[in-house]
């Protein structure tokens, strides 16, 4: 069911409207003339409007440029007996949805509508999707403890350079927030942040994924493709578990960092690319080279700055603010209304093993979120029953 605006100074048009919309169950609103129209749209928040073009006072195509002034975003579908070509796209220049010919057709008025709430539908989506996107990359690093402040006064001194940095600490520390606040720290903030998972990509695959592939490189190479550095170009690029490169991709990408160019599989052409790289692992570096599983020269062009991001287990004063912090943010995301945490209930969160770091006494923060009881506190009882901590 959608509500709709009817703005035509002939009654037997809105008449014919109304009675087709209403047929289809959508609730309508009549304005006779355009600025009666416009002052309606602004108190409301239609569906879609039907506007006619030519009428007394105000034609339809200024009560076009008057909603997109006063910001009103319904779709407005323009309808008219006079209508030529050029009506037509300047309307559609306006910012109209589409543009329908009178006599008006059944199917026509319905499959214009359809088509605009839909499309009205996705964008609101979108728009939703993309502020869930950007608010889950941009968390900020959330503590008070002498271990998080020394990171942060690392970053603030290190993020307007464009100074390597490798980023180590245990798994859900929150090494790839540490990442992104060195990018949005930079001079390149306002490029691109490319991340590559080293881990979750085949060894037979890292290569054509960070330096991209000519056509026909390989058997399903079927077009040419660009890799993670040119894509990162002028901005910077995240190997997320660099520790689990292959030696093969490493001699690659230490070409790369030395020279700054790259070479696409298949291809013999040199890519002059401008990075910063920022890479994190949760392994022993070190001790890597020492088997032999890591180049030793390209330890040393990665780790210009190291910074090690503390587990949770070593900064447990930070716990209350991060359960505060991620109660807040998880309760805009279901729509439930935020608990107290009792100072038992608070006590058994802090005094917990902590073995996946933040990440896990997030999950566990949804959990007991979502399963306290309505107008509950959380408490002691709920965190032994359903917490399940060490």
């Amino acid at each position: 069911m959608a509500n709709i605006l009817i703005i035509d100074d002939e009654q037997p048009i809105r008449a014919s409207l109304r009675e087709i919309l209403e047929y289809e169950g959508h609730v309508v609103s009549e304005s006779d003339d355009g600025m009666a129209g416009v002052i309606e749209a602004t108190k409301s928040n239609f569906d879609a409007i039907y506007c006619d073009i030519k009428m007394p006072k105000m034609d339809g195509l200024d009560v076009l440029d008057m909603l997109e002034s006063k910001g009103v975003s319904s779709p407005v579908i323009m309808i008219s007996g006079h209508g030529t070509v050029e009506t037509a796209v300047q309307a559609l220049k306006k910012g109209a949805f589409d543009f329908i010919q009178k006599p008006l057709d059944l199917n026509r008025i319905l499959v214009t509508l359809k088509h605009a709430t839909e499309t009205e539908e996705l964008k609101a989506e979108t728009t939703r999707l993309r502020k869930k996107v950007h608010k889950s990359k941009s968390h900020p690093i959330v503590g008070e403890s002498k271990a998080i402040t020394n990171i942060l006064d690392m970053v603030d001194t290190v993020a307007s350079t464009d100074a390597r940095v490798l980023i180590t600490g245990g798994n859900g520390a929150g090494k790839e927030l540490v990442a992104r606040k060195l990018h949005n720290g930079s001079p390149r903030e306002g490029a691109a942040f490319i991340e590559v998972n080293c881990a979750a990509i085949p060894k037979e695959l890292i290569e054509s994924e960070l330096f991209g592939h000519e056509k026909g490189a390989f058997t399903s190479a079927v077009k040419q493709r660009k890799g993670k550095f040119e894509l990162a170009s002028g901005g910077t690029l995240f190997l997320d578990e660099v520790g689990d490169m292959g030696l093969d991709a490493q001699a690659k990408v230490l070409r790369a960092l030395q020279e700054n160019k790259i070479t696409r599989v298949g291809g013999d052409k040199d890519i002059k690319v401008d990075v910063r790289i920022v890479s994190a692992t949760n392994k022993d570096l070190k001790k890597e080279i020492t088997e032999g599983n890591f180049r030793e020269d390209l330890y040393h062009r990665l780790a210009v700055i190291p910074l090690h991001v503390p587990s949770l287990n070593d900064r447990r004063e930070d716990i209350p603010l991060l359960v505060d912090h991620f109660l807040k943010l998880l309760g805009d995301d279901h729509g439930i209304l935020v608990p107290k945490v009792e100072s038992a209930a608070m006590k058994l969160i802090q005094q917990a093993d902590w073995t996946g770091n933040v990440r896990e006494l997030r999950n566990v923060v949804e959990r007991l979120l979502i399963l306290t009881p309505k107008g509950s506190n959380i408490t002691a009882a709920i965190v032994k029953h359903y917490a399940h901590l060490n």
